[in-house]
C-alpha cells in the first residue's frame, strides 16, 4: 500500500510523493535557536567552532560538538560549524577558525540547530527559542515564533 505525501520541486512547485506504507519520511526541523547573540570574540587562529556560554547551551538544548548554523544579522553571511562550551555565565560567543572571517565582535548572530523528525513526532514537537540581551544573558525563552502579519 502506498501513502501520499507532498514535496516541492526545485522550482517551488508542489508535487505528489508516494511512499510505501512502512516507510517513514523524516523532515529537517528547527530544534532550537539562540536569537540575536552578540559576538564577543573572533579568533581566526583558534581551532574552528563557536564557543557559546554554557548557560545558553543548556537553555537551548544545543550539545557540545553538535553541528550548528550561524547567520550574521549585520552582514548576511551564513556558516556551519559546531558548538563548544564556554564558561557558564560569561556571555561568551566566540567565532573561531575560518568562521572568524564571517563575524566580528559586536555583530549580532542567530545560532540554530536542527533535528530530523518523523511526521508522527511532529505532532508533539516544539522548538526551543532562547532570546538574549546585549550581554548575551537570557532575556526570555519561547516554544514558538509568533505568526508574521502583513504590514498595514
Amino acid at each position: 500500500m502506498l501513502r501520499r505525501g507532498v514535496s516541492r520541486r526545485d522550482n517551488g512547485e508542489l508535487r505528489g510523493l508516494y511512499l510505501p506504507e512502512n516507510e517513514v519520511m523524516n523532515l529537517n526541523m528547527l530544534k532550537c535557536k539562540i536569537h540575536r547573540a552578540t559576538v564577543t570574540h573572533a579568533e581566526l587562529h583558534y581551532e574552528g567552532s563557536i564557543a557559546i556560554d554554557g548557560l545558553l547551551l543548556d537553555a537551548s538544548g544545543i550539545r557540545e560538538y553538535e553541528q550548528i548554523h550561524a547567520w550574521n544579522i549585520n552582514n548576511g553571511k551564513r556558516f556551519v560549524t559546531y558548538a563548544l562550551r564556554a564558561e557558564e555565565g560569561s556571555g561568551i560567543i566566540s567565532v573561531n577558525g575560518s568562521a572568524a572571517h564571517r563575524a566580528q565582535p559586536g555583530d549580532l548572530i542567530i545560532i540554530a540547530a536542527f533535528c530530523q523528525l518523523s511526521e508522527a513526532e511532529l505532532e508533539q514537537f516544539q522548538p526551543t527559542l532562547v532570546y538574549v540581551d546585549a550581554n548575551n544573558a537570557i532575556s526570555h525563552t519561547n516554544r514558538a515564533i509568533p505568526k508574521q502579519m502583513a504590514a498595514a
